[in-house]
């Protein structure tokens, strides 16, 4: 996948959160203070201040206006994959962000697809899968971002030229982008036992010369992005990918509620003897113990979801990042156990994602590739495609002349 736009550079952190009337009401709290005020509490950098001049992100409707003359309405907040698994609430305004990385924006839409490079610590996935768009963050900075498609509307499949066909004559069957990226999916979901540091960003992907591993592995890649998605892309597992349904555990394994959360909870616990998952005064179970101890990017998936939604010790108060929930919302607890139940059945994939990443091949190498003219891939194929779908208004309200 060629082409890769480096991770979002938000540049402040209250611009993130996990509930969206948290970013609507830090908004009011900027846009209402007096234009000294507003550029303490903006938080200024080398890339933005209050005064800065920017175009709108294309297909969003915040204003273009300098945020120290105009901020106008807040900015519909939008969802974005935070981490591998994390879902945050974004404000989508070039304004408060240093670096938005519009050329993402432009190919985000109901077809697309991103994979995102994790680090390379403990034994998560190495590349994460998402429908909404990720802003690259991760525990160790940010990872670079490949979309499924370099257009709108699923077209133009963000593949090295010429791929997709070599793979059909070598396996006798039709290869498509999806296909792909399902066998992508799969084959990075774990670490290859012998695996060796990799340099930059970049995951390196095996490629089978057998028509039954292939078939196989993207098999089970479809059913790793099913669920890397939260069930908003390829469908459920065994179906014709046509058709997407929220990923739920079988009757007997689902967690429910047996404890109500109530208060702001302080602690995230786990009892492996009654299978509960802990929070505060609160207690969900049946949990797997996979899904307490699963990992990724060398960080517990689990803590790091919690953390993010209580209180920051380090925020200073009269901060725009201070000013949160003073509880914990009933959507939260049904979002943790949406992330449970992903978690716990990926957690079960692991041993036939292992021995499909340790099997004995045959497997296609770069010599045969650069043979049929598929390596080195050309560097057009590297930059983003030329996409205006619609105007896309310049700062201050000007429209670039293209």
């Amino acid at each position: 996948m060629p082409w890769s736009v480096p991770g979002l550079r938000t540049g402040r952190g209250w611009v993130l959160s996990a509930y969206p009337e948290v970013l609507v009401a830090r908004w009011q709290r900027l846009a209402e203070a007096p234009v000294e005020r507003r550029a303490a509490l903006f938080g200024p950098s080398r890339s933005r201040t209050v005064r800065s001049s920017v175009p709108q992100l294309p297909g969003q409707s915040a204003s273009s206006n300098r945020l120290s003359r105009e901020p106008g309405p807040c900015p519909e907040p939008v969802l974005v994959r935070h981490g591998a698994f994390d879902r945050l609430w974004l404000l989508p305004d070039q304004r408060v962000l240093d670096q938005a990385r519009p050329e993402l924006w432009r190919v985000a839409d109901a077809a697309q697809v991103f994979a995102t490079v994790q680090p390379p610590e403990g034994d998560g996935p190495r590349v994460g899968f998402s429908a909404e768009l990720p802003d690259g963050q991760r525990a160790k900075g940010t990872g670079r971002v490949h979309p499924l498609y370099r257009r709108p509307g699923a077209r133009e499949p963000n593949v090295a030229p010429g791929l997709l066909r070599r793979l059909g004559t070598v396996l006798g069957t039709r290869v498509t982008a999806e296909d792909l990226l399902a066998w992508i999916a799969a084959i990075t979901a774990v670490p290859a036992a012998d695996e060796e540091p990799r340099r930059g960003e970049e995951v390196p992907v095996p490629l089978p010369g057998d028509p039954a591993v292939w078939a196989e592995g993207v098999a089970l890649g479809r059913r790793v992005l099913w669920l890397h998605s939260f069930g908003e892309r390829y469908g459920p597992p065994h179906g014709d990918g046509a058709s997407v349904g929220r990923p739920r555990m079988p009757g007997g394994r689902r967690p429910f509620v047996r404890e109500r959360v109530t208060g702001s909870p302080d602690e995230l616990s786990y009892d492996p003897e009654t299978e509960s998952l802990l929070l505060g005064d609160g207690r969900l179970a049946p949990v797997a113990a996979a899904a307490w101890e699963y990992r990724a990017g060398g960080e517990s998936v689990l803590g790091a979801w919690f953390a993010r939604r209580t209180p920051d010790p380090e925020a200073r108060p009269g901060t725009l990042e201070a000013l949160g929930l003073s509880g914990w919302p009933q959507q939260s607890t049904a979002d943790l156990v949406d992330l449970l139940t992903v978690l716990t059945l990926l957690a079960e994939l692991r041993p036939a994602l292992a021995a499909l990443r340790g099997g004995p091949g045959p497997w296609i190498g770069a010599d045969a590739l650069a043979a049929a003219g598929v390596l080195p891939v050309p560097d057009w194929s590297r930059r983003p495609a030329s996409v205006l779908q619609h105007q896309e208004e310049g700062p201050e309200g000007q429209f670039a002349l293209l």
